[in-house]
């Protein structure tokens, strides 16, 4: 398991995850997003709009269509307030800074958190690196780039 921490310090979560789903999607893989059930539909509208010539397409867990039921399994990207694996992603980003266990089930998965975070992300880190199984790496701004800190490979 894989799981990619990216200290948020310039940018909110809604414009950091457009580009990690982007090159999800590249891969052909799907992502599953978790996040707050009141941020939901900022990311939604991000992954909208993200581009002028392109949009990620993807659905709110719950939310149906007007006028017919969404069918989890072929969304490439599946936005809910908790772990959900309808659309069997293999990928996974936790959006608002909260680990859930059920992370350990995905191949991968990306942790955002904004400073006032930071301390449950150390404290996460030193758990999970104590793991085996865990490959961790760190991610943070520096001006318009991400700069890869040090890592725990297993």
């Amino acid at each position: 398991m894989r799981i990619d921490f990216y200290q948020l310090t310039r940018d909110p979560p809604y414009r950091v995850l457009p580009a990690i789903a982007q090159n999800i999607m590249k891969l052909q893989e799907k992502l599953h997003v978790v996040s707050s059930a009141d941020s939901l539909g900022l990311l939604s509208k991000a992954l909208w709009t993200y581009r002028d010539d392109s949009f990620l397409a993807h659905s709110i867990l719950g939310v149906e269509d007007d006028e017919e039921e969404q069918d989890n399994a072929l969304q490439p990207i599946l936005l809910s307030s908790q772990i959900d694996h309808s659309n069997e992603a293999q990928m996974l980003a936790i959006c608002d800074g909260i680990w859930r266990e059920e992370a350990k089930k995905f191949a991968r998965t990306f942790f955002l958190f904004e400073p006032d975070k930071t301390d449950e992300a150390r404290s996460l880190w030193r758990t999970l690196s104590a793991k085996d199984d865990t490959e961790l790496h760190y991610w943070k701004q520096e001006g318009r780039k991400w700069i890869e800190g040090p890592s725990k490979a297993s």
